[in-house]
């Protein structure tokens, strides 16, 4: 059995009809087991219509919850696109394969570059990214994992799906995180979406995370891309993949992230067919939902999103936070902005957001994995020890 067959009981449109039929009494019942353990029911009438005056109380909730898991602090990550190279066509992503666009795939000396600025501005996490393209598959990836490997507390990737074994050598490599993000789980907007390339087959996507499990992957990323289907049917598929996986791969550790559409080069507007409406109260109330679904899993909050309402919106359950991110391959060394993969908001700096955080009460966290989690125990990987081995890798390629 995989995720695919148990998504396949599901109809899309059935369970959005559901969540749309929830009544307040179904909302009441939902927060009153707040504390004990909510269902997949529960979390749809924590989506619905009915639970949109309810959400004060849903935000006081969720806030208690999050404190009393993670206490006051935020995890700080960057972004570090490697390449915008892709061979899908895909109607909301900048790197879309027929958008003439100028096209990048870091060398060494170039990924040494954009991590000595990360390192620099005090990243210990950090999320790489590339489109989908052979160029860029394992040999690549492991690649790019030894050079920043002694460099940072922690490295995740968010790629093209890969096989079990890819994955289970990248661990070897030193990888901690996949983020896979499954953009929408209707059927029909995932074909109308995804135009050709390999991320037309939903099926192989959908699977990913079980592929992940089994190779002893360490956390596991999911979400949706809240506005391509009816948000809160796509935010209750994501509670179910959730519940899955934490079934069947219990060893592995969750997060959460709530991407909205984005402009982005030859992308749908809103209000275009095909571009579903979610705005920041509806993305509030899935932040919401999922703090009381599942007080353990990492919810994060990315610079898509405005700052003034970053500013209000991680007291409600958020517990990671990108900073002075750049969606372009090289964007931190040189910034070619023409590259980008989508507009930012919250431009603020890493350090400007750091302040704001111990402003508001809450410590900054720049590093809470060790390498040693990950089994790089030997002298090469000791912070102490960082500086130098940054100088020595740049002295090889440069």
């Amino acid at each position: 059995m995989s995720f695919v067959s148990h998504w396949q009981r599901y109809e899309f449109p059935a369970v959005a009809h559901a969540i749309a039929g929830k009544s307040p009494a179904d909302v009441q019942r939902a927060l009153d087991r707040g504390r004990d353990g909510l269902d997949l029911d529960d979390l749809a009438a924590l989506l619905s219509p009915a639970a949109a005056p309810r959400l004060e109380e849903m935000a006081q909730l969720s806030h208690r919850l999050t404190v009393e898991r993670f206490g006051r602090t935020m995890q700080l990550y960057a972004p570090f696109y490697l390449s915008n190279l892709c061979k899908n066509i895909c109607t909301y992503c900048g790197f879309s394969m027929e958008n003439r666009i100028p096209r990048k795939v870091l060398n060494d000396a170039e990924i040494l570059a954009d991590a000595e600025v990360l390192r620099r501005h005090g990243f210990e996490h950090v999320l790489l990214l590339t489109g989908e393209s052979g160029r860029v598959g394992r040999p690549y990836l492991a690649n790019a994992l030894r050079l920043l490997r002694p460099l940072f507390a922690s490295l995740s990737i968010e790629v093209q799906p890969l096989e079990e074994a890819e994955y289970a050598a990248l661990a070897a490599e030193g990888l901690s995180a996949v983020m896979v993000y499954q953009e929408t789980y209707d059927q029909e907007a995932y074909r109308r979406t995804h135009l050709r390339g390999p991320k037309a087959d939903m099926a192989y996507r959908l699977d990913t995370p079980d592929r992940l499990g089994r190779a002893g992957v360490k956390k596991i990323g999911l979400g949706a891309l809240y506005g391509l289907s009816d948000w809160r049917a796509d935010a209750w598929f994501v509670g179910l993949h959730l519940r899955y996986l934490e079934k069947h791969y219990w060893r592995s550790r969750y997060s959460l992230s709530f991407p909205r559409l984005r402009p982005h080069e030859g992308g749908e507007a809103a209000g275009q067919p095909g571009v579903t409406p979610f705005g920041e109260r509806d993305l509030v109330q899935v932040i919401c939902a999922f703090r009381l679904l599942s007080p353990e899993a990492e919810l994060s909050l990315s610079t898509r999103e405005r700052a003034a309402f970053r500013d209000h919106a991680f007291r409600l359950g958020i517990t990671a936070m990108s900073a002075g991110s750049r969606t372009n391959p090289g964007g931190y060394a040189s910034a070619p902005e023409s590259l980008e993969q989508f507009a930012i908001d919250d431009r603020r700096g890493p350090a400007e957001v750091a302040a704001f955080l111990r402003g508001a009460g809450y410590e900054p966290v720049w590093k809470d994995w060790d390498p040693t989690y990950d089994g790089f125990a030997s002298a090469k990987t000791e912070r102490s020890q960082s500086r130098e081995t940054l100088d020595l890798a740049k002295s090889r390629v440069f």
